[in-house]
């Protein structure tokens, strides 16, 4: 559902990656030397890692952003594409490949800041949809711990200074919940279970703040998926050895719920009687005492990176390339929410969810539905036109 994204191991042996980076907070410019210096002493994290730390605008992102907005001949949206170069945004480790391009990613965090990643390739991977299916097949689970999460572990542990936050396995935990009748799912579901679980278990390093991915209000605020949703989080956590530096749960990963609408998006729809968590934050009031019940910690951050519009999806279940979407609110730590930590920019905006292309092996049939935007590549690739959809749909104004 997420989509895995485009492979940058070129980008890491080019120029491009050698040669000028954002500024946060100002113009694009040669980042040779961080005018901030990197943390003098390790780092332990407790309470809102975001509370006092910008997320890292990580340069893989910022390549890609800087390419595209200098292919655009309209002089201001180019200028207001050029700025989400600086936005902070989560890096997705969704390959093995993509492991060699971690330390790059992370060697020159400023101490007020911190890095983001994306922790994304279980066996069987989103199980319910193929335009994200991963690398790993299932019954995988050696090679996901030991070529996948044992090298991620080895390279963060050489980083004991910097802030690291990682949201972990996205559509995982919550397809076992509302996917259990697929075959693919059931296939999966002890794989997603004890991988997630090594991964919490292996990456409870003093300087990484971990979130497990928690779906959306539309797929676990359902009334009957709310207990069996925490308790599926709350078990693998607790099957983990309860890490300490998991800190609760992200929520709208990729998506495209708004986060305070009110009276929500599909609250007119005949089975809204069902769902009480029509927006975000109602959907993490909801869902978090049931967390703590289920004995897991519950605090949230929340992926505001394509959410600025709303109307725009027939059903709530449509997630592919929605058509009329905009960057939402930048990456902050103040969100006014006692049980938010963040608005976060977790899905890289521009780069595809899927294609539409019928033809193609990983076509998903979301892909061609009349709210989703076409043509569009494969998930992962850059769509240069979608990308300037979301510059000029932006809300607050890039």
């Amino acid at each position: 559902m997420k989509g895995t994204f485009a492979a940058i191991l070129v980008l890491a042996a080019s120029s491009v990656l050698a040669a000028p980076s954002p500024v946060e907070n100002g113009p694009i410019t040669a980042r040779a030397v961080n005018a901030a210096a990197a943390c003098a002493t390790p780092v332990t994290l407790s309470g809102n890692p975001f509370a006092s730390r910008k997320v890292y605008a990580n340069k893989f992102y910022s390549s890609e952003v800087i390419s595209a907005a200098s292919a655009i001949s309209d002089p201001a949206l180019a200028s207001a594409a050029a700025n989400v170069a600086n936005v902070g945004t989560f890096l997705w480790i969704d390959t093995r490949s993509k492991i060699a391009v971690v330390e790059d990613g992370i060697k020159d965090v400023p101490c007020d800041q911190i890095a983001a990643f994306v922790i994304y390739d279980l066996p069987g991977r989103d199980c319910a949809a193929k335009a994200s299916n991963g690398e790993l097949p299932v019954g995988s689970l050696s090679v996901y711990k030991s070529e996948y999460i044992d090298p991620i572990v080895a390279i963060f542990k050489k980083y004991p200074n910097t802030a690291i936050a990682l949201v972990i396995e996205p559509d995982s935990l919550p397809n076992l919940v509302t996917n259990s009748n697929l075959q693919t799912c059931k296939d999966s579901a002890s794989g997603y279970r004890d991988g997630v679980a090594y991964a919490l278990k292996s990456l409870n390093l003093p300087n990484i703040a971990m979130y497990i991915d928690a779906g959306h209000g539309g797929w676990l605020g359902w009334n009957d998926n709310l207990k069996p949703g925490a308790k599926g989080l709350a078990d693998v956590y607790k099957a983990a050895g309860s890490p300490k530096q998991v800190r609760g749960i992200a929520t709208n990963v990729a998506g495209w719920n708004s986060y305070d609408l009110s009276p929500g998006e599909f609250s007119k729809a005949a089975d809204a009687q069902w769902n009480k968590a029509q927006n975000e934050k109602q959907y993490v009031a909801i869902f978090s005492p049931e967390l703590k019940s289920a004995g897991m910690p519950s605090q949230a951050i929340i992926d505001t990176g394509r959410n600025a519009v709303t109307g725009l999806r027939k059903e709530w279940g449509h997630w592919c390339n929605v058509k009329g979407a905009g960057f939402g609110v930048r990456p902050t730590g103040s969100t006014g929410n006692s049980l938010v930590d963040a608005f976060v920019w977790v899905k890289p905006g521009g780069e595809s969810d899927g294609t539409s292309d019928t033809s193609a092996d990983r076509y998903d049939s979301f892909c061609g539905y009349e709210d989703a935007y076409q043509p569009s590549p494969e998930a992962g690739q850059w769509n240069q036109a979608y990308f300037e959809d979301l510059v000029r749909n932006a809300k607050p104004a890039l």
